[in-house]
């Protein structure tokens, strides 16, 4: 079985919950936006799942989150993935995200590699923004989250 961790990040402006949420780079996401966008995560095998949501964290934003994490029920993927999530509250600035990059093929079957960012952008949404741009399964994040802040 595949395994995810992640963190969502979030804020409070005037009192109102905000959710960092990053979008896939490389080419098949290029055009895509609704229900594609995640929490920064990826996948682990023996590590200890909290270190691997910091760690994937880091990779995917180029910043290192210490604090106080509240751990979220995880989430089955249709696929069989499990996702392990904690929440943090914290701030940062998306414009200022270093992604770590991964190599495909591309165009397709034309032998040429070429990187990519494995994010190419990070926001900040309102409640009902994120929960129509991130993938329908980890909305559940947002919603255990919001029910314990």
């Amino acid at each position: 079985m595949k395994k995810s961790a992640g963190i969502l990040l979030y804020r409070k402006i005037a009192g109102f919950p905000e959710f960092l949420l990053v979008h896939p780079g490389g080419p098949f996401w290029k055009n895509k936006d609704l229900g594609t966008w995640s929490i920064p995560k990826g996948e682990f095998t023996d590590e200890n799942p909290l270190a691997a949501a910091v760690r994937e964290f880091e990779e995917e934003t180029g910043t290192l989150l210490i604090g106080n994490f509240i751990s979220l029920e995880p989430v089955k993927l249709k696929s069989g993935k499990v996702i392990y999530a904690w929440a943090l509250e914290g701030n940062m600035n998306p414009e200022n995200i270093i992604s770590n990059e991964f190599e495909t093929e591309w165009p397709p079957k034309s032998g040429l590699l070429k990187k990519f960012p494995e994010v190419d952008k990070a926001g900040w949404f309102a409640e009902e923004i994120a929960l129509a741009k991130i993938n329908v399964a980890q909305g559940s994040f947002i919603l255990q989250l919001l029910r314990l802040i």
